[in-house]
């Protein structure tokens, strides 16, 4: 009898165990993009089926092994947008690309659904750079391994045409109600100065907002400002008022990853040898680019 319960218990573990160790085995799940481009939503934590880094592995050859870089960016022209032909373009897209041919690797755009949440799908490695007209705050700086930075830029406050006159000064924007991008550099300066705002999913969203009066005034970085608002552009009825900050752009990667060095010294070739000002005479946005 007590043999036969031993067996019995010995069977059952056994069978525990199994069950188990099929629990590891549920297929993962992607919200890649394919490689042609387009975009796949993402946000905070979303999953990715790349195949693991072992600790003693550096981040360059991770991405080499895996043979895509995913770049996490949002809809912001002139830096990146999308073509009519779905391909996204722009200054930092383009550079992206060659970034990516330099490494022997193909390049992938994932646009991210909650730019708050970009440093946790970099250490999720849902992407490997954020690469979006990045403005260089402390937060970033905290956050993330940044590069070197290569633009110059501020934040500005946009607001329609017949109103412009009325809001020249930081005092006069109080009473303004806001559409500002979610965790942008943008929302920061609001922040600092004690305005409320609505969050939005990008850039391109609050001003929309502004466009249809749902909004007073949105704060936009002055590179997408020069590109999107005014005579000649979407919204001709629009235009900035108030520049609240000077900024730098930069390119972030994981937290000592050894793509940071790797950017650096890609982007002082594509500078030394016409690259980079060649790039950015296509956007518009030479006169920004920082000297090297």
């Amino acid at each position: 009898m007590k043999k036969a319960l031993s067996l019995a218990l010995a069977f059952a573990m056994c069978l525990s165990l199994s069950a188990c160790g099929g629990g590891n085995k549920a297929p993962s799940q992607s919200n890649q993009p394919n490689p042609t481009g387009s975009s796949s939503p993402a946000g905070a934590g979303s999953q990715s089926n790349q195949p693991s880094q072992p600790a003693s592995e550096s981040d360059l050859e991770y991405v080499k092994s895996k043979g895509t870089l995913i770049v996490g960016m949002t809809d912001f022209a002139p830096m990146d947008y999308k073509h009519s032909s779905g391909e996204w373009i722009g200054f930092d897209a383009d550079m992206a690309k060659l970034f990516a041919e330099s490494l022997g690797v193909e390049v992938e755009f994932l646009e991210l659904a909650d730019w708050d949440a970009k440093s946790m799908e970099l250490d999720t490695k849902s992407i490997d750079v954020v690469w979006n007209g990045m403005t260089l705050t402390d937060d970033v700086k905290a956050l993330m391994s940044t590069s070197e930075p290569y633009c110059l830029n501020g934040q500005v406050v946009v607001v329609n045409k017949a109103v412009a006159d009325q809001y020249q000064t930081v005092e006069s924007l109080s009473n303004l109600k806001f559409a500002v991008e979610n965790g942008s550099a943008g929302a920061e300066q609001l922040d600092a100065l004690g305005i409320s705002y609505t969050a939005m999913q990008n850039q391109a969203a609050a001003l929309m907002e502004v466009a249809a009066g749902a909004s007073d005034a949105a704060v936009i970085d002055l590179l997408m400002a020069g590109a999107m608002i005014g005579e000649g552009t979407s919204y001709p009825d629009l235009t900035y008022t108030v520049q609240l900050n000077d900024e730098e752009y930069g390119v972030g990667f994981r937290k000592g990853s050894d793509l940071t060095e790797a950017f650096n010294t890609w982007w002082k070739e594509a500078y030394d040898n016409g690259m980079v000002m060649s790039t950015a005479e296509i956007y518009g946005v030479q006169e920004s680019i920082i000297e090297k």
